[in-house]
């Protein structure tokens, strides 16, 4: 059973687990706890042989607002940023034997956007938000990269990667950040409908399927994904990020936006 206080909900019915990010308070942040319950359930998941798919949901209005910043400017004292969990977590649902559907009924950022695209299928809501805004923050999207980049087109990446600007559901299909885009009512039929196509592969055959599929898009993401974490902390710790990190906390421009209005 669940803890009542759990970040992370699991629920299993009819060889479908569902793992629930439950923190909206702070818009389903990626912070440690929240992390380490998503890699625990996934690892549970995995073990279980009677589970056959993974589906990825939320509660409240946003699907994951990306790193918790809060946590993250705590952490500038001790010189250091948790980059590396979240690499964990990429890893761990891009390399899970299992289907993994994600459900995204609301907006998503930053790591939000990594945890999309490791899974292997993902359905929003057309009026659905995206946005790689870590530019604006002063950081770069270095560890989400890794399953992000392999979905984009190359132009498309170009064009969100450097604006920061925000774009919709279906512009999220276009590109292959998700797999389709559907009007809200639609959401969970189209869930369920890939859910019962999916639990009627066989498990193994399933899982080397996927090792098929990951085999073309990347050689070792455990090796990038450690390159790319390291990259990220040298951002987060740089000047620009740590001014970018406040400002946003503090819900003020930028030093170097305030600059061009200065002028």
């Amino acid at each position: 059973m669940t803890s009542p206080d759990a970040l992370v909900r699991v629920s299993t019915a009819r060889g479908v687990t569902t793992l629930t990010l439950d923190s909206p308070h702070n818009r389903n942040a990626l912070s440690t706890p929240l992390m380490t319950e998503l890699l625990d359930g996934l690892a549970t998941a995995v073990a279980d042989p009677s589970v056959r798919v993974v589906v990825l949901d939320h509660t409240g209005p946003v699907f994951c607002s990306g790193a918790d910043l809060k946590e993250t400017a705590a952490a500038y004292t001790s010189g250091s940023v948790p980059a590396g969990k979240l690499g964990d977590v990429l890893v761990a649902v891009r390399e899970c034997p299992k289907p993994v559907v994600a459900r995204v009924a609301g907006p998503a950022r930053a790591g939000g956007l990594g945890l999309i695209a490791a899974a292997d299928l993902a359905v929003c809501v057309e009026e659905a938000t995206f946005a790689f805004t870590e530019v604006r923050l002063g950081v770069i999207p270095a560890v989400i990269s890794a399953t992000v980049l392999p979905r984009l087109t190359s132009r498309a990446a170009a064009e969100l990667y450097l604006t920061g600007e925000t774009f919709d559901g279906r512009r999220a299909a276009e590109i292959g950040l998700v797999t389709t885009a559907v009007p809200a009512a639609e959401l969970d039929e189209a869930v369920a409908r890939w859910c019962a196509a999916l639990v009627k592969g066989a498990p193994g055959a399933l899982a080397g399927a996927k090792e098929l599929l990951r085999r073309t898009a990347e050689t070792d993401l455990r090796r990038e994904l450690d390159h790319l974490s390291a990259v990220s902390t040298g951002y987060f710790l740089s000047e620009e990020g740590r001014e970018g990190v406040l400002a946003f906390r503090e819900k003020r421009p930028t030093r170097w936006v305030a600059a061009l209005d200065a002028g």
